[in-house]
């Protein structure tokens, strides 16, 4: 058989490309490989990370919207979120305003970092009559439990002498009480969908601090004081709401965002792919495809909690259509995604823990690896109609 239609759905190839970058590059490798392919659909995919207000963008006919926030530090910064007008609905993307990559590596501080620019964006949706707000919390800066967000939208946050707490993760050791009187009224009429990309609970040696806290310029000291005031934050929390917030998971999803989200403003955490599948309607369009491709920087074992590529093949599987996973570099055990419906995994780099950038190939070099990979393929008698047919 020949393979007429090919659907691409990568994820971000983070600090690299976007996912319609990598899509683009892929199609044009493919194209020269494989010349009796008539038809590619390319479809970004986000997995609740960076891209996910891209995507949903998109998918929903969105027009940018930029304001001044701060960004973690209190700077001021440019950021943008979309508004869909006809749905009254905004997409507004975490990492915007309180993302790892708005601040510098040698500032990186989450005793400090706030996510007070993420509220920001918030209030001014609000201020545009937003109904719906779609949320994606991967890749903050911070460990202030969404605290910041939540004084732009009026919360306040008090120790035990009343005094009023300063933004960052660290002063939450000292807070004894949350003051919801001036939070805004309109937050009651929106509804707010969250989606993002992890489960952790908010504490413990999976959660907020302990998973990611280094990575945003925690040191071993700092962990510990980090994990003490989301410790009291989560007791505050449970006196304040008459419930415990300590198992639910996705509450440790940006530095504690995932839990304000939930017990202030009664948002359930969405899986980011599932949103981002529904939105792009990419089981209709996978109905009448030979073969799909998706991928993103990094393949490992931790790729089939919730990422993209398990995202696609799950619905590829429905469609009877194979799926091929291109990444940079593969990880510790990351065949087990073989078991989740990627049939095939095209590392560029193979696994090559050494090389710091194997997972932030250029456009040029996807391009390059798809063209000689497939043509490869094809010499060696393996022709992709054949292997297609084989693994449906």
């Amino acid at each position: 058989m020949n393979v007429k239609k090919i659907v691409i759905a990568p994820d971000s190839f983070k600090e690299s490309m976007t996912a319609a970058e990598a899509g683009r590059a892929l199609q044009m490798g493919l194209s020269a490989a494989l010349p009796e392919t008539t038809e590619y659909d390319i479809v970004p995919m986000a997995d609740g990370g960076e891209g996910t207000m891209q995507a949903l963008h998109s998918a929903l006919g969105g027009a940018y919207q930029k304001i001044e926030v701060q960004n973690a530090l209190g700077a001021p910064v440019e950021a943008q979120y979309s508004y869909v007008f006809n749905q009254s609905t905004a997409i507004i993307e975490l990492a915007e305003a309180s993302g790892l990559e708005r601040i510098s590596t040698e500032d990186r501080n989450p005793l400090l970092t706030s996510t007070f620019g993420t509220g920001q964006l918030i209030m001014d949706a609000l201020e545009k009559g937003a109904q719906k707000i779609i949320l994606g919390i991967g890749g903050s800066a911070t460990n202030d439990g969404g605290t910041g967000m939540l004084r732009a939208l009026g919360v306040r946050f008090f120790d035990a002498e009343g005094e009023a707490l300063p933004e960052g993760g660290a002063s939450l050791k000292r807070l004894e009480r949350i003051d919801l009187s001036a939070m805004d009224d309109r937050l009651k009429d929106v509804e707010f969908e969250i989606v993002c990309d992890v489960d952790n609970p908010l504490l413990g040696e999976r959660g907020a601090t302990k998973t990611y806290g280094a990575q945003k310029g925690a040191s071993e000291a700092d962990l510990e004081v980090l994990e003490d005031a989301l410790t009291q934050y989560r007791d505050v929390l449970t006196t304040t709401f008459d419930q415990d917030y300590s198992e639910v998971p996705g509450a440790g999803a940006a530095g504690g965002t995932g839990i304000a989200l939930h017990a202030f403003l009664s948002a359930e955490l969405t899986r980011g792919i599932d949103v981002v599948l529904r939105e792009t309607n990419l089981e209709t369009r996978l109905k009448d495809a030979d073969l799909c491709i998706t991928g993103e920087g990094k393949i490992d074992a931790q790729t089939i909690y919730g990422k993209t590529p398990i995202g696609v093949a799950e619905v590829a599987q429905r469609c009877n259509v194979p799926v091929i996973a291109v990444c940079g570099v593969v990880g510790e055990d990351y065949d087990i995604v073989h078991d989740h419906g990627i049939s095939y995994v095209f590392s560029l780099a193979g696994k090559d823990d050494a090389d710091k950038h194997a997972d932030k190939p250029s456009e040029a070099e996807i391009s390059e690896a798809m063209e000689n990979g497939f043509s490869s393929m094809v010499e060696k008698g393996r022709a992709i109609g054949e292997w297609v047919q084989r693994e449906r």
